[in-house]
């Protein structure tokens, strides 16, 4: 069973500049038992493709440049350890997609590989074309030339380097049950489901978030359960839908939550955030930042369902980033750099408000407050600020909140007044009995109320944005303690 402690999400190589067993020192050195858990982000072959490890060439090894099985498993021996099974999609540089590149149909990993016809056996209308929900601008189909002469349709719900699974075929099962396998058998007891919402396509329909596609989580999930291992679902989409897709597997990601903080920190206006935190569900994970961009369309209207945000909040909301990020975002969202999603604002949540201590301390508070299991970005962990220089050099939006550390960069954080009071706020989350008891929030307009309590221990933050003042009260029967946040910074 999962902790209910603090995660780090991280890449092995690009928090310590070097491999899975420097992240393993790290974890047992200078942020010795700050953690309960690690989403160790993708350490597949290669760890360097077209999408940062989500493409991988061979999903089932650990790319030798950073370690091996037995340093994974020596990672998850004392600590949750999440994985990312990648569901939708494999690289072009497959062996298994070089050889039906080489071969065609005649290939025998042909039927591991999802065409437009496929799904369309009987062609595709324009209409049908125009219906299908894609992350990301253009078609999802990329046409390629195969050795037997003859041009296909291949699914790329992403991008053309990533070319989509067929998972209702035996060779599809066989893939994924291998990479299960894998997981079960080094210390991985975490299962990130990776784009699962993609996995399902059917004819006549947006291809996304089906009723089979419930099937199928449903099914994924006994599956990893059967080996030992939970389920996340990692879906971004209406608020609605991640009430539905909760009660499906082990957990899925309030992604609604980033955006609702910054709303309330933008607007000093609560509502929204309140109103979510009474129906989000309980068996989630929070995050504010990730290795992906800010999500926002799990707070806005998706066609003629409204959303926690309305249109214009949406707006509001995303211009405001751009301005506190001296427009450093604009320059790493949409159009303007490459691989971008549309749902997305790449940018560190640390700039995004502005690279402002205190605010940036207030919503952890929140995201910690918040019902679930709170993840911490290494980025995030370090206050770490945009990195226009990577941005630069590879012109991938999202890198400009993937960077590089190493061990002088990490000291020279961890003296840093937002990063000690930041370990500070992890360390109460952690301990705190009473985080595991029921929860409770209320309030309206700038001022709101988060309260947990089990038994006789509460603890409870309250915050009053218009005035920037917050205050964390502890309860243990007659004895009680109150710390103000801005004695974090101090």
């Amino acid at each position: 069973m999962m902790k209910n402690k603090v995660q780090l999400i991280t890449y092995a190589d690009r928090i310590t500049g070097q491999n899975i067993g420097a992240l393993t020192t790290l974890l047992n050195g200078p942020l010795k038992g700050v953690f309960g858990g690690v989403h160790l982000l993708p350490f597949y072959n290669p760890i360097d493709g077209s999408d940062a490890g989500f493409d991988p060439i061979d999903h089932s090894e650990v790319d030798s440049r950073i370690g091996t099985w037995e340093d994974i498993q020596v990672l998850g021996k004392d600590l949750d350890l999440m994985a990312d099974l990648i569901v939708n999609h494999v690289s072009a540089q497959s062996f298994q997609f070089q050889d039906v590149l080489a071969k065609g149909k005649q290939s025998e990993f042909w039927d591991l590989f999802l065409t437009k016809d496929d799904v369309f056996p009987n062609g595709m209308s324009e209409a049908e074309q125009k219906a299908i929900y894609r992350p990301r601008p253009g078609s999802c189909f990329t046409p390629m030339k195969c050795g037997d002469g003859k041009t296909y349709d291949f699914w790329t719900t992403f991008t053309d380097n990533q070319i989509d699974i067929n998972v209702k075929v035996e060779a599809g099962v066989a893939y994924l049950n291998n990479v299960l396998t894998k997981f079960s058998a080094n210390n991985v007891n975490i299962i990130r489901l990776d784009a699962a919402g993609y996995a399902i396509k059917q004819a006549g329909t947006n291809c996304f978030m089906l009723d089979e596609t419930f099937g199928y989580l449903d099914n994924l999930s006994k599956q990893a359960n059967d080996l030992g291992m939970e389920t996340i679902a990692e879906i971004h989409s209406h608020y609605q839908t991640q009430v539905e897709v909760a009660k499906r597997v082990n957990m899925v990601y309030d992604f609604a939550l980033p955006p609702l903080i910054l709303h309330s920190l933008f607007n000093n206006d609560v509502d929204a955030l309140l109103k979510w935190l009474q129906i989000s569900p309980r068996n989630c994970l929070t995050v504010l930042d990730t290795h992906d961009g800010i999500g926002i369309i799990d707070a806005g209207p998706m066609g003629d369902k409204p959303g926690l945000l309305n249109a214009q909040q949406i707006d509001n909301l995303v211009e405001t980033m751009h301005a506190n990020s001296n427009n450093q975002s604009r320059q790493a969202t949409g159009a303007a750099a490459s691989n971008v999603d549309l749902y997305q604002v790449n940018c560190t949540y640390y700039n995004a408000l502005g690279a402002k201590d205190f605010d940036y301390l207030l919503s952890r508070a929140i995201q910690f407050f918040a019902p679930g299991v709170p993840q911490v970005y290494y980025g995030g962990l370090f206050a770490c600020e945009n990195d226009m220089e990577l941005l630069t050099n590879t012109n991938v939006g999202r890198d400009i909140n993937r960077p590089y550390l190493d061990a002088n960069i990490i000291d020279k954080a961890l003296n840093k007044p937002v990063v000690k009071g930041l370990i500070e706020l992890i360390k109460i989350r952690n301990s705190h009995p009473a985080f595991a008891g029921e929860f409770s929030a209320q309030g309206e307009g700038s001022m709101c109320c988060l309260s947990w309590q089990l038994d006789e221990q509460t603890i409870s933050l309250t915050v009053d944005f218009k005035l920037r003042h917050a205050l964390i009260t502890q309860v243990n029967g007659d004895e009680e303690t109150t710390i103000n946040l801005n004695s974090f910074l101090a």
